[in-house]
C-alpha cells in the first residue's frame, strides 16, 4: 500500500483500539467519549501540507463499519458491503482487462504516490510487493496478502479471471468485506491503464509472475 494509505491505516488503528476499550465493559456514555477523545486526537496531531490533506481521516461508511467490528462483521452488514463494492466496480471502457505486463511489474514494484511531496498529477505506483510475493527472484515481500507469485498458472487466463483480478484491484471489498487490500480503483489511486497493466502482469504467460 502506498504511504497515506499505511498513515490511513495506523490512524484507524488507533481510533479501532480506543473503541475496542471503550466496548470491555464500559457504558455507552464512556465509549461516546472515548471516540470523541479519539478523534480529537487524530485532528490535533494532523494538518494539510501539499496533496495530503486531513479529510483523509474521514471514514465512509465502510471504513467505519469495519473499523468497529473488522473481520468479525455480521453476515448481513459483510453482503451489504460486498454488493454495494461489487456494483461500484468500473470495469474497462473497451472490455479489454490486459494491458502491457512489463509496465505492471514496474507499478507493482513501486509505492510512490499521494504523499505530501508528491505533486496532484503525478502518477501513484501500486506498491504490491508490500504486501504479496510477486516473483520468483524477490527475496523481500510482505505477508499481509497472500503469495501472487506463478497466480496466472495457478488461475488460469480466461475472461472470468481477468474480470475478478480486475473487479479485485477495482474495489477488494466486492470479494471480501473489510480485507486490508486497498479499493485502487474506487479511490483513484490507480487508473484503468494502470489497473490493466496489474492485471496482465499477474495473468501474462510471459510475466515473470508466473515463470518457472
Amino acid at each position: 500500500m502506498t504511504t497515506n494509505l499505511r498513515n490511513a491505516v495506523l490512524v484507524a488503528g488507533a481510533i479501532a483500539a480506543v473503541a475496542g476499550c471503550a466496548g470491555t465493559g464500559s457504558s455507552p456514555e464512556q465509549s461516546a467519549a472515548w471516540d470523541r477523545e479519539a478523534q480529537e486526537v487524530m485532528a490535533r496531531s494532523f494538518r494539510d501540507q501539499g496533496i495530503a490533506t486531513v479529510d483523509r481521516l474521514k471514514q465512509d461508511e465502510v471504513m467505519a463499519a469495519c473499523s468497529t467490528h473488522g473481520q468479525h462483521i455480521d453476515d448481513e452488514l459483510r453482503e451489504r458491503i460486498q454488493a454495494a463494492a461489487q456494483a461500484d466496480i468500473k470495469w474497462p471502457s473497451d472490455g479489454n482487462y490486459l494491458g502491457d505486463w512489463k509496465e505492471g511489474e514496474k507499478l507493482a514494484q513501486s509505492g510512490r504516490g499521494m504523499t505530501w511531496s508528491d505533486k496532484a498529477d503525478a502518477p501513484n505506483g501500486g506498491n504490491c510487493y508490500n504486501c504479496h510475493r510477486i516473483t520468483k527472484k524477490e527475496i523481500s515481500y510482505g505477508t499481509i496478502g497472500p503469495s501472487l507469485y506463478q497466480y496466472g498458472k495457478l488461475h488460469g487466463n480466461t475472461e472470468t479471471t481477468q474480470k475478478y483480478v480486475w473487479g479485485k484491484i477495482w474495489n477488494p471489498n466486492a470479494y471480501t468485506a473489510c480485507t486490508n487490500m486497498p479499493r485502487f480503483g474506487a479511490h483513484g489511486i490507480l487508473d484503468e491503464k494502470q489497473i490493466r497493466h496489474l492485471v496482465a502482469l499477474l495473468l501474462d504467460p510471459k510475466s515473470p509472475v508466473n515463470a518457472e
